[in-house]
């Protein structure tokens, strides 16, 4: 007996045998017993999921000799034609090879003969979106108003390029992707079929590699029978096949959580000294990565995951954050547009590896927004307790400004007076009522024009006004390390020139903001003062830590 494939050997022969689209054959049924048969059909979907199987039984309910029927017999003359697609009143055209109006033309004076030997001519165009415009517009008349034994039957895989003017005049069925449940099912009557043992993990790959058609997944049997020598085996499909296997790409997943570059990269190029090619070590290893992500939001339904849950590594389960994995995942898609141009598609393999090894550091913009933010608030909940610590210093000292910005290690060229005024005032950040008299905040009052320290709370209120209308202005003004009031003139105290410059260019609004906190018509001035060696090397340390706080990272050479 001559070998037949089994896509072909286990074609659909009735409505019943249309796996997964349960809806199509309810609809086309119902329709069939009430014996209201339209005159133009249109089926559409994924290529492999029964368009032109169901065509065929169509036309097979429609000449049954007891029909139109949603239950036709098989047995009766001209049934093995229809099925096979020889019928001499069943007529399938490709579309794709009778695109022309010619072909078209045709068709339109072959309606004009009734069928032979059925009670009604069919007409079967598949991939019938590839008809020029021309060759559809000829149609226009013909399926809307055809004989009353013409029936024509549209099978496209893309249907949003048919146009809407044969749309409208045809019964349209959207046909679905096959569930893997089912096409696992088939396989396995199949396999019994042929008298092939087959592990239930072998048929699931075959059937999660369809996608969806049945037709792919009866293709892909065939090739895996052929090599299988009557046992099918998921070890076997991985050797012959070239794939790496769940196995090991647990094994390289766990290198790279670990950070071992070395073992990730030896691991890869085991695999691509057997055989494996780096576009599917690629597939492979982001289809890992999002089955991860899924179980990590919850979803541990084995027909999306293609393996049990437990099958993955618990260690790489456990280490890696959402958004490490979505970043492992955006890594792989681009490396797989990319390998299409790559100078050496291995090199790019490898770059990325190395990239993967560091997953478990890498942080998100949004978090590293967070850490800051969190850096910030520490900084001014610490600043009340340094300001609390200034004020009860001896007289003649300098208090320190909130932050841990440096005030007493600033060489200021002044008179003995101004300094002694200066060393007397509250300390930023402290309450006008907790400090004597002649230190009360220029709200309450001046001192004989001695210099004074605005408090904290004046600072942040003049902070937030400036923040209103401009940002950047009033993130610098957080590097002041000191607002001195002296008379009628508030100075700004900075000890580096940059952010002092871009606040002298922008003075105005400062000091719009300055008089609606303070209530007083103030000058505002911008100075730039040294710190000493010692009050400097505190502040590069303040700012080390920042970083090492920010990136999480340690200092490896000095």
């Amino acid at each position: 007996m001559q070998y037949e494939v089994t896509a072909t050997r286990r074609r659909p022969r009735t409505f019943d045998e249309l796996y997964g689209q349960e809806f199509v054959v309810a609809t086309l049924k119902n329709s069939l017993e009430r014996k209201q048969i339209a005159h133009a059909y249109l089926f559409s979907g994924p290529r492999g999921v029964g368009k032109t199987s169901a065509a065929r039984i169509l036309a097979q309910a429609l000449n049954c000799p007891s029909g139109p029927t949603a239950e036709p017999c098989n047995d009766y003359p001209g049934s093995d034609e229809i099925a096979r697609g020889e019928s001499m009143d069943v007529i399938e055209i490709d579309g794709a090879s009778n695109t022309s109006v010619n072909d078209v033309r045709e068709i339109k004076e072959e309606v004009l003969f009734p069928p032979s030997n059925a009670r009604y001519k069919i007409y079967i165009i598949d991939e019938v979106h590839m008809l020029s415009n021309s060759a559809f517009n000829a149609l226009l008349k013909t399926i809307e108003e055809p004989p009353p034994y013409i029936v024509f039957i549209f099978a496209t895989t893309e249907v949003h390029k048919v146009p809407a003017t044969i749309r409208s005049r045809c019964q349209q069925f959207n046909f679905r992707l096959i569930p893997i449940e089912v096409v696992k099912e088939r396989l396995t009557d199949a396999a019994a079929e042929a008298g092939v043992a087959a592990e239930d993990d072998a048929l699931f790959w075959i059937a999660k590699e369809a996608t969806g058609s049945l037709r792919d997944a009866y293709t892909l049997f065939d090739q895996v029978v052929s090599f299988s020598d009557g046992s099918i085996t998921l070890e076997n499909i991985r050797d012959k096949l070239g794939l790496m296997g769940l196995d090991r790409v647990n094994q390289l997943a766990e290198a790279c959580v670990a950070a071992d570059g070395a073992a990730a990269l030896a691991v890869a190029d085991e695999s691509l000294s057997r055989g494996i090619a780096v576009d599917q070590m690629v597939i492979e290893l982001c289809e890992y990565f999002r089955n991860l992500l899924f179980i990590q939001h919850g979803v541990f339904k084995e027909a999306i995951l293609g393996y049990p849950p437990e099958r993955f590594s618990e260690t790489v389960r456990g280490a890696l954050t959402q958004t490490q994995l979505e970043f492992a995942i955006g890594l792989l898609l681009g490396l797989y547009r990319d390998l299409r141009y790559s100078l050496n598609p291995r090199w790019e393999l490898e770059l990325a590896l190395s990239r993967l090894a560091a997953l478990g550091e890498y942080i998100s913009p949004r978090e590293m927004r967070k850490e800051i933010e969190a850096i910030r608030a520490g900084l001014k909940a610490e600043a009340p307790a340094a300001d609390t610590a200034a004020a009860s210093a001896p007289a003649g000292s300098v208090s320190r400004p909130a932050g841990g910005q440096a005030g007493a290690g600033l060489q200021e060229h002044e008179n003995t007076e101004a300094a002694g005024s200066a060393a007397a005032a509250p300390p930023r950040g402290a309450h006008p009522q907790s400090a004597p008299s002649e230190s009360t905040p220029p709200a309450a009052g001046k001192d004989n024009g001695a210099a004074m320290v605005l408090a904290s709370e004046q600072v942040e209120q003049i902070i937030a006004a400036v923040k209103k209308h401009k940002l950047t202005l009033a993130s610098l003004l957080e590097k002041v390390v000191r607002w001195q009031l002296a008379d009628d003139t508030l100075e700004l105290v900075f000890d580096t020139q940059y952010p002092a410059q871009t606040v002298k260019n922008e003075i105005a609004v400062v000091r719009e903001a300055v008089q609606g906190v303070l209530d007083e018509p103030l000058q505002t001035a911008v100075r730039v003062v040294k710190l000493d060696e010692d009050e400097e090397q505190h502040q590069t340390d303040q700012r080390v830590e920042i970083v090492k706080k920010v990136f999480r990272g340690e200092i490896i050479g000095g």
